[in-house]
């Protein structure tokens, strides 16, 4: 299938590349033309990844190991022989209040949610820099407008992540290198499909979105360096909304939970649950 985004020649660093929505995005920039650096933990997954894909280098690290992504950015260069742009997607989440969350599991949700996409970004910017051009995509979520209950320190990665790039959009401005987020509501993988219990209601109560749909807004992002890109739009209307009058998010609340428990029920019908 044809690409509609040109990156011919391009170098994209993806982390989280191994499934759902890093893998559909290295897919994507590679039939744009680009050079895709795959990066995720398991070897395994991001091999099965990478098969197909002529311009591709695999990469297994774990993004808290900050002298592993430093090394990762060098020999994609030594590669390639240039990088032009990152995309921060890889995320962790452990669902539940924080009370039922170990310290580790909340500190890992802050390493990999957040930390990890600032340290990179830095890190990737001496190359931008030094060819006045490049694009940097952090992959947030509409968690990161309003917050979330169960899922308070996801929330807060999100938010943080979605006000890094808003701020370095600002800094960068005028550079030839553009910070963008693009933020989903709920997406249609193992990741919340699989533990339909344990996400609230609320979350289902927008249009699901595909791991297609994610990885066209992070080209689209790339290319055309739009701040911000929401999917489904109505929802990022409506989580804009909720964050800036408060008031109205708790009278809406109760009428969203609703529809998403029903819509919760149909996909368990649907799976034969």
């Amino acid at each position: 299938m044809a690409s509609t985004y040109d990156f011919t020649g391009k170098t994209v660093f993806i982390t989280g590349a191994s499934k759902g929505v890093g893998r559909a995005t290295t897919e994507a920039f590679h039939r744009a033309g680009a050079n895709v650096v795959l990066v995720a933990r398991s070897p395994g997954p991001l091999e099965e990844a990478a098969e197909g894909l002529e311009r591709s280098l695999v990469i297994p690290l774990d993004v808290s190991d900050l002298d592993a992504m430093q090394a990762a950015l060098e020999q994609t260069v030594e590669h390639f022989g240039s990088l032009d742009g990152v995309v921060n997607n890889a995320g962790a989440h452990f669902r539940g209040d924080l009370e039922t969350r170990t310290p580790e599991e909340v500190a890992t949700m802050v390493d990999v949610n957040l930390r990890a996409p600032l340290v990179l970004t830095r890190m990737a910017l001496p190359y931008l820099r030094g060819q006045g051009s490049g694009f940097v995509v952090n992959v947030a979520s509409l968690a990161g407008k309003v917050p979330l209950d169960g899922a308070a320190t996801y929330s807060a990665t999100k938010f943080g992540l979605r006000a890094f790039t808003y701020a370095m959009a600002q800094e960068l401005d005028g550079s030839g290198i553009t910070v963008s987020a693009v933020s989903p509501g709920p997406i249609d993988t193992s990741f919340i499909m699989e533990n339909l219990d344990e996400v609230e209601d609320i979350v289902f109560s927008q249009k699901m979105c595909s791991a297609e749909d994610v990885a066209d807004m992070i080209l689209a992002c790339a290319q055309d360096g739009k701040v911000e890109r929401e999917f489904p739009p109505l929802g990022g209307k409506l989580a804009t909304l909720g964050y800036l009058v408060p008031e109205v998010r708790q009278r809406l609340k109760p009428l969203l939970s609703e529809k998403g428990r029903k819509t919760k029920e149909r996909l368990r019908e649907e799976r034969g649950e």
